[in-house]
């Protein structure tokens, strides 16, 4: 039997699916490319946005409509949230959640007796514990993504996560260190930690995101410890100190801002104010060298004026984030913010979005080549044209090398020569 993947969203839906690729391939399914033919198509959602609904929606039926003798799988945080709509799918032969992914072998075995339509809708809950859904590989072979984290407790105006995704729950160290062991024992060289609301990591234990990177770092196989996307709470003083003693780990920080204009911030319930990130993001740089800042940004929240947008393009541009990801706001139905509807144009919501998305190019065009003449330490990942590879340094600059023998997975010392603005990378040479 064939199952082929397709996965939309965050590291966290990139981990799950990893996970339950394992669980099928241990069950004797050979896993395959979405673009190949199979008996089992999954597609695991992502519902942070409109569009990512209405890309699940299009998956799902188009997966149907080109293997209509197939069955098709719907998981992940779209049928979390809107179990109706997920119901109404009826090109999904099974339908469950993200909470539920650690029995799809089960509900497989269970369609393939009975053949009717399966949908299993199981909601978080209050008190819910941490599944663990341990992998022993990752399909990017040297850099694997760990999840540690799930849910969040943060409430923002704008969000479904915490329907999505349930309250803040923690792996335990000892099974974090049996992962990681695995994984290095497999050959990956990098551990990238993710959650959905990262930072909060330990928050219902008696530990710290600290004590994670810390277990990940004492693996004699990994030589590299990055952190996914963090939100500003919980990043204290004592977890910055302690993070600048492991000499693993990886000093590039993506922290989400939103907005840099503190009305917006507020209206977003965002528990932080435009100063108190700034203070952070100046207490990173003061104490890691070669720190990398990365952060999201949303344009045309629900009454965000063109003084409110000037206030937020003015704070990015002050920071000088290294990379932004930029988005329109998307009302999503069940959130605070849906209650005030959505009250700026979509027109006006691309044009900010372009200036700021102009804007972020800039900033990182001109970091980019501040690098050349520098020499760093790069671990290369993988081969994008013969002969030539690319890895990262470890604040996350993506470096590209030619060289006649195969590095992958090596760690290797070179010179900056150029920016190469295309492919958003810089050239290398020993």
């Amino acid at each position: 039997m064939k199952a082929a993947f397709y996965t939309l969203g965050c590291k966290v839906n990139q981990y799950e699916t990893e996970y339950m690729a394992e669980v099928l391939s241990k069950a004797g399914f050979e896993i395959v490319s979405p673009n190949e033919e199979a008996d089992y198509y999954i597609i695991n959602s992502c519902t942070v946005t409109a569009t990512a609904d209405q890309k699940t929606r299009q998956n799902v039926r188009k997966f149907k409509r080109k293997h209509p003798d197939s069955v098709v799988i719907l998981t992940g945080c779209m049928p979390q949230a809107f179990p109706e709509q997920a119901q109404e799918l009826k090109q999904a032969d099974i339908v469950l959640t993200n909470k539920s992914n650690d029995e799809i072998l089960d509900l497989i075995n269970k369609h393939s007796t009975s053949h009717n339509r399966i949908v299993r809708i199981d909601k978080h809950q209050k008190g819910d514990k941490f599944k663990d859904c341990n992998i022993a590989h990752f399909s990017e072979r040297i850099r694997a993504f760990v999840k540690i984290e799930d849910g969040c407790d943060r409430f923002c105006s704008y969000c479904i996560i915490p329907t999505s995704r349930g309250r803040v729950r923690s792996k335990s160290l000892e099974s974090l260190k049996s992962e990681v062991k695995t994984l290095g024992e497999n050959g990956i060289k990098e551990i990238v930690l993710v959650g959905i609301n990262l930072s909060a990591y330990g928050k219902d234990c008696d530990f710290n995101l600290v004590d994670a990177v810390r277990i990940c770092a004492d693996d004699d196989n990994i030589l590299r410890v990055r952190l996914g996307s963090l939100e500003p709470d919980h990043i204290t003083d004592d977890v910055i100190e302690g993070l600048a003693k492991i000499e693993k780990f990886c000093s590039q920080f993506h922290i989400s801002l939103q907005s840099g204009c503190n009305r917006t911030l507020k209206n977003m319930n965002r528990h932080y104010t435009a100063d108190e990130y700034r203070i952070l993001c100046n207490k990173l740089n003061d104490t890691f060298d070669d720190c990398t800042l990365t952060t999201d940004v949303m344009v045309g929240f629900h009454d965000e004026t063109e003084e409110d947008f000037a206030d937020s393009l003015e704070f990015v541009r002050s920071i000088g984030f290294q990379k932004i990801h930029t988005f329109p706001y998307s009302e999503r139905k069940g959130t605070v913010a849906s209650k005030r509807g959505d009250n700026v144009p979509k027109h006006i919501k691309e044009k900010r979005a372009e200036t700021m998305i102009s804007l972020a190019d800039k900033i990182r065009f001109d970091y980019l080549k501040t690098l050349i003449g520098k020499e760093v330490s790069v671990l290369f990942e993988n081969m994008v044209a013969p002969g030539v590879f690319q890895g990262y340094t470890k604040n996350y600059i993506p470096v590209r090398l030619q060289s006649e023998n195969d590095i992958i997975g090596k760690e290797i010392c070179v010179t900056v020569k150029s920016v190469d603005i295309e492919n958003d990378c810089v050239i290398s040479s020993l």
